[in-house]
């Protein structure tokens, strides 16, 4: 079968290894709950809501029993049955998970997304819009946001001193970006296998594109699609899904 009569299927994957320790102490990021579900629950659901999206592929924390933990609590909840979900353990660092979840799609992917679990909240619209734009022909795709603050660079120092500013960049074009980040299949695996990041590996995998010279295009984000990162955030998207679920929205 040629490339062009190739069907396109999408799966996602969900790097859920992390601890999450800016959200202080207890459970990983993924497992605290949002409105009495686990944030990383949310996510999966966001994926799956997609019809786009025909598999997601969560990875759990590489030790222990991690992975037959997070597939009985993926169990315990409902999630749209046309949805495959595959559960398998990640590494040390988000790359080497987002890596091993690359490492368990089937031959017929063409076309993934990768999607932070602690994003629970990201509107399906979003969803279909990264799709969408890696089905015309985009090799990567970010949902982007544009800045409200104006940015400075700074020369980074001890913290708490103060740092000098070496530059203001236009805030025109500053884009905060968000997931899920889509990828033509091959050219993010080509990523992973070419560019060699060092210490915590890599955080963005659209940046670990752009050092292939590949073009990497913005659609626009959601406000909604925040990461929950600290405790304010997890105030603001239980106040979300408060007003998600009083109008019927989710």
């Amino acid at each position: 079968m040629s490339d062009e009569s190739r069907p396109h299927r999408t799966a996602a994957v969900i790097p859920a290894a992390g601890r999450g320790v800016r959200l202080g102490p207890g459970a990983p990021k993924a497992l605290r709950t949002l409105g009495g579900t686990p944030m990383l629950i949310h996510a999966v659901r966001a994926m799956a809501r997609s019809r786009a999206v025909s598999l997601v592929v969560v990875v759990a924390p590489p030790d222990g029993n991690a992975v037959a933990e997070v597939r009985r609590l993926l169990d315990e909840h409902a999630l749209p049955e046309r949805t495959e979900i595959l559960v398998v353990p990640g590494g040390e660092t988000r790359q080497e998970s987002v890596r091993a979840g690359l490492d368990a799609l089937p031959a017929d992917i063409t076309a993934v997304l990768i999607h932070d679990a602690a994003r629970p909240l990201v509107p399906v619209d979003t969803v279909d819009s990264v799709v969408e734009a890696v089905r015309d022909g985009a090799l990567a795709v970010v949902p982007a946001l544009p800045l409200a603050d104006t940015v400075k660079e700074v020369e980074p120092g001890p913290p708490g001193e103060p740092e000098p500013v070496v530059a203001t960049p236009v805030r025109a074009r500053l884009r905060a970006v968000q997931t899920p980040q889509g990828f033509d299949l091959a050219t993010l695996r080509l990523a992973h296998e070419k560019v060699a990041v060092d210490g915590e590996g890599a955080t963005d995998d659209a940046g670990m594109v752009e050092q292939l010279g590949v073009t990497v295009v913005a659609v626009p984000g959601h406000e909604e699609a925040f990461k929950v990162t600290r405790p304010l955030d997890l105030v603001l998207a239980e106040a979300v899904l408060a007003r998600r679920r009083a109008t019927d929205a989710y």
